[in-house]
């Protein structure tokens, strides 16, 4: 199965459209996709496309897969603030508050502004601009659950996060890259392949971080811009929020194609 979608000049019916508080999804024969969000100084604003409905009745792909797409945002990721990215995941965090989220499952290249710290990579910052994998929905990351409150509070304690981090990391499929925040500023094409036992990020033909974990599930694909931030440490800090935005910011994306089973 081969997706191609050059996003101009009507957004083809295969994709769902989200469009919160500034955020808004725009075509043009010039730049193909726009995602943008107009300041805001309160409120939630996203602008999202994904590929399923929600609630998902089915993800479409699962490796081997590889995605090719050309994108920018309006700034470097210095200048950006909140979240934004392009790739594949499980949707684990419902719009329904009622419903318990799902474990995650990402492949993707993600960005996070300050104050989002998602340390989930020993040696890689909690935000900036990422190539990342995770994966908590596999048996080595379901056998932890019965231990996750002492597991927490050990990784409280840097003798004991010195020694055990890692092979929880390595449980939970977690594969993180920073890549420099000014590639975002310019016209780039980004690959992922996700093969059923490695996962290549490439940038402009150029392979910039490759892995071992890699997802074994189904997942959508998704892109978008947002205003939130989240906390996330090893150490049981957990914090959701919004961040003001000053100025417009968008991500612009062209030229996407989708190969399963290649």
């Amino acid at each position: 199965m081969i997706i191609e979608d050059q996003f101009h000049p009507t957004l083809n019916p295969i994709w769902q459209v989200t469009q919160i508080g500034t955020g808004t999804v725009t075509t043009s024969a010039d730049e193909g996709l726009r995602l943008r969000t107009a300041p805001n100084s309160q409120g939630y604003s996203n602008a999202q496309i994904t590929d399923y409905d929600y609630p998902p009745k089915h993800f479409r792909y699962r490796p081997p897969v590889h995605m090719t797409i050309t994108a920018r945002a309006s700034g470097a990721g210095d200048t950006l603030r909140g979240t934004a990215g392009f790739g594949f995941w499980n949707h684990p965090f419902s719009p329904d508050l009622s419903a318990l989220p799902r474990l995650p499952r990402s492949i993707w290249f993600f960005f996070a502004s300050p104050p989002s710290d998602m340390r989930l990579m020993r040696g890689v910052p909690g935000s900036g601009w990422k190539a990342a994998t995770i994966d908590a929905t596999g048996a080595g990351a379901l056998a932890l659950i019965p231990a996750a409150l002492p597991l927490t509070l050990l990784m409280r304690r840097p003798y004991f996060y010195d020694r055990l981090w890692q092979g929880i990391q390595d449980r939970l499929g977690v594969s993180e890259h920073l890549l420099a925040p000014e590639l975002l500023a310019a016209w780039h094409t980004y690959e992922i392949l996700w093969g059923k036992d490695q996962v290549v990020f490439r940038i402009d033909g150029v392979t910039v971080h490759e892995t071992r974990h890699s997802p074994h599930g189904d997942a959508g694909f998704v892109a978008w811009i947002d205003n939130q931030y989240a906390v996330a440490t090893p150490q049981g800090m957990l914090k959701f929020g919004i961040v003001p935005i000053a100025h417009e910011q968008s991500l612009l994306l062209r030229d996407l194609k989708i190969a399963m089973n290649a």
